[in-house]
């Protein structure tokens, strides 16, 4: 993998942790952060559409590594939500 297949892999990743924590309706911080909850919305997704036996549509190919588009906003919107619940919770007490 090149230095460019990466930064665009990185890109994608931003947009998608990006969208999932605008439709969840809670940020966890900023661009970096987006790019983490982008890459483990995408194995979340991708292990429950798996878990579900649901297909990969919009599935992004850069340098042979295909990063499951779809599912990584999915997972994404999950994961910052319940981060969301949680930390509302530990706000509360």
């Amino acid at each position: 993998m090149t230095l460019l297949e990466l930064l665009f892999l990185l890109l994608i990743a931003a947009i998608a942790g990006g969208l999932g924590q605008a439709l969840s309706g809670y940020s966890l911080g900023g661009c970096l952060i987006s790019i983490v909850v982008g890459f483990i919305g995408a194995f979340l997704g991708l292990g429950l559409a798996r878990w579900l036996a649901l297909p990969e549509p919009f599935p992004v190919s850069v340098g042979g590594n295909s990063f499951p588009l779809l599912w990584a906003i999915i997972g994404s919107a999950l994961f910052s939500a319940i981060l969301g619940v949680l930390s509302r919770r530990r706000a509360r007490r």
